[in-house]
Formats: structure tokens, C-alpha cells, sequence
């Protein structure tokens, strides 16, 4: 599979279920006829057109693996945006909207291509990293990989259960969080922003890992940066950024 064509048909989406995965992310499954298939890491355009005519598009990851019976999207609601408040609070399974994808073929994962995987994210960026996990466990790929998640609060963890449970199946996948704004009493994990030491702790430059970064760009940069002054090859770090606006 390649990269979708600039000019890829607009397909209509059919919300088959919708589900909280915090008080402000929302995942939507889709059926969606004459889907081609992607690859973990690509994104699709959602288009929304009020009745009006007008038209508002944007961007989403996609959140299941290649393999799922059903298209997923993670979506994050971005007050004051034009899209995600609709796909997060008023979407009900029936309804449809178009989408047009999949789309990039630089930041994804293939079982052929192995591990070990470094996977580094900020908030809503786990999405893409998800469905590299997710193709992992369902592909049976035992190559050591390793999450670093940063997130507001405990509360604001995406997939919180369910990477606690891919954790648990002992096929060499750690996940680690950091949270930025508060920790609940008892909290054994990391506090503030990913810096050095937490990326440090991560794979080895010496195991050449496949390294991904999504989420803000100032974490992408930053996180960036440091990778390569750790050691990791700058060709091997892949990044994909958000700006704070949209929605």
C-alpha cells in the first residue's frame, strides 16, 4: 500500500459506535463502503457540510489497526473548533459524514519492519501510536517497544485500560506516563513534561529503534532534539505534529 492519491474519492461514513475514552475524547467507529485499507500511523480528512454548503474539513488519525473490522477515529474536542465539538458531542451511531484517506505514507509502522519501537507521545498524539500497538499485539510481533505518554492528568490518559492491558500480555511492551498538571495521591509514575531523563530511559540508540513522536509541536520538537543528542539517528526519528489550533 502506498500513499493516497492527492485526488482520493470522498467516501461516506457510517458511525456504527461511539465511545468515552476521557471526558474530552471521543472514539467513532465507522463503516465506510469501499474503504482500500491503511497502514498504522496514516490519517484521513473528515469533511462536514452544513446546510447551508458550508464546509469544514480536518484532519484526524487514524486509531485502529489495519486488520479491525471497522475504521476507527480518536477524536480530542478542541473548543471553539469547527469539527471535533460535533464529532465529539453530537455524533450518534447512523450518522454519516465523508472522509477521504488514507493518507501518509512516511510516519507508519509495518510488522516487516520490526522493532524495537520507541513511541512518544503528547495527549491526542497516542492515536497514530495506537494503531501501531494495536497491529503489534494482533500481527503476534514480539520486538521490544516502548510508550512514553504524557498527559494533563490520570484522568486525561487515552486508552488508559486498554494499554495497561496490552501491557499485561507480556510480549515486551512497556508504557510509560508522565503527567503534566496534576498526579493523584499514590502516583508512582513520572511528573512534568518529557525531558532527558525520561527519554533516556527509553530503547537504546545502540538497538537502533524505530522512534515516533506525535503530539504538540513544541513537545515534537523538543523531544526531537533530544533523541538525537542521546544518539538515536536522526533518520530513524519520525515525527508528526499538531499546532494548538484547529478542531
Amino acid at each position: 500500500m502506498t500513499d493516497a492519491p492527492a485526488r482520493a474519492p470522498w467516501r461516506v461514513a457510517t458511525v456504527a459506535s461511539v465511545r468515552a475514552e476521557t471526558a474530552r475524547v471521543r472514539t467513532l467507529a465507522l463503516e465506510v463502503p469501499g474503504w482500500p485499507g491503511h497502514l498504522a500511523g496514516q490519517h484521513v480528512v473528515v469533511r462536514l457540510t452544513s446546510e447551508d454548503g458550508y464546509e469544514a474539513q480536518r484532519s484526524y488519525s487514524i486509531a485502529s489497526a489495519p486488520d479491525a473490522p471497522l475504521l476507527e477515529l480518536t477524536v480530542e474536542r478542541i473548543d471553539g473548533g469547527e469539527v471535533s465539538p460535533y464529532l465529539v458531542d453530537e455524533v450518534r451511531p447512523g450518522d454519516r459524514f465523508e472522509l477521504r484517506g488514507p493518507i501518509g505514507g512516511y510516519f507508519v509502522w509495518r510488522p516487516a519492519d520490526g522493532g524495537p519501537l520507541f513511541l512518544v507521545a503528547g495527549g491526542s498524539g497516542v492515536v497514530p501510536l495506537m494503531a501501531m500497538l494495536r497491529h503489534r499485539a494482533a500481527a503476534g510481533v514480539a520486538a521490544p517497544a516502548h510508550l512514553l505518554l504524557s498527559s494533563r492528568t490520570l484522568a486525561d490518559v487515552i486508552y488508559r485500560d486498554e494499554l495497561a492491558h496490552l501491557e499485561s500480555r507480556g510480549d515486551g511492551l512497556s508504557v510509560a506516563h508522565t503527567l503534566t498538571r496534576a498526579a493523584p495521591a499514590g502516583w508512582n509514575g513520572a511528573t512534568g513534561r518529557v525531558d532527558r531523563a525520561l527519554l533516556a530511559a527509553g530503547p537504546s540508540p545502540d538497538a537502533r529503534p524505530h522512534v515516533f513522536v506525535c503530539g504538540p509541536s513544541g513537545l515534537v520538537e523538543s523531544a526531537a532534539r533530544t533523541l538525537v543528542a542521546l544518539g538515536h539517528e536522526p533518520a530513524r526519528v519520525k515525527t508528526e505534529r499538531f499546532g494548538p489550533s484547529g478542531g
